[in-house]
């Protein structure tokens, strides 16, 4: 299971373009609300999520999601369950991901120390520890994977969608849509 987690006033795109490309690429995705199943991201749309983060199960998941928007990463890093379950999942080895501010989750939880990331432009300060080129689109180090912004929002999907399934299957998801990058 992939869960994406969506904190109120999340960046809608960066949660939402995942979630789509992942379950067209057949990944099992679940919509993760902070303290709610009812979210409202930083532009007004409500989301309704699938379960709240309470309901993570880290044993069966193949990969944690982090969004970007200020206020979606302000909630995740005011939330114990989310730094809880963030936590034991890299302990347990899933494989983190994060877009925009969205990685200043986890430098917060040190789990960037001496890893290549992107992030927002202008954010490459709050990512301590880690080795940040805000010029690139999406970063695979590892099991981490980062996008820069809700501009490489779809990049970032695919990018996932090629790590738990394969490039051939990202590729077919990518020409499917008509997306050219």
């Amino acid at each position: 299971m992939v869960y994406i987690i969506l904190g109120a006033g999340f960046e809608e795109i960066e949660a939402l373009a995942p979630c789509d490309i992942l379950r067209r690429g057949g990944a099992e995705v679940q919509l993760s609300g902070v303290g709610s199943k009812r979210i409202t991201g930083g532009h007004g749309i409500e989301v309704a999520a699938d379960i709240e983060v309470d309901d993570i199960k880290t044993e069966n998941a193949e990969m944690l999601v982090i969004p970007g928007g200020l206020g979606g990463v302000r909630s995740i890093e005011g939330s114990p369950a989310c730094s809880d379950i963030i936590k034991k999942a890299a302990r347990e080895g899933v494989p983190l991901a994060a877009i925009c501010a969205g990685p200043r989750v986890l430098a917060k939880l040190s789990l960037l120390n001496g890893r290549k990331i992107t992030c927002y432009p202008g954010m490459e300060d709050e990512m301590t520890g880690a080795v940040v080129d805000s010029t690139l689109k999406t970063v695979r180090d590892g099991k981490l994977i980062t996008g820069r912004g809700a501009g490489a929002a779809l990049d970032f999907a695919l990018e996932l969608l090629a790590y738990l399934k394969g490039r051939e299957a990202a590729e077919k998801i990518r020409t499917g849509i008509y997306y050219e990058d």
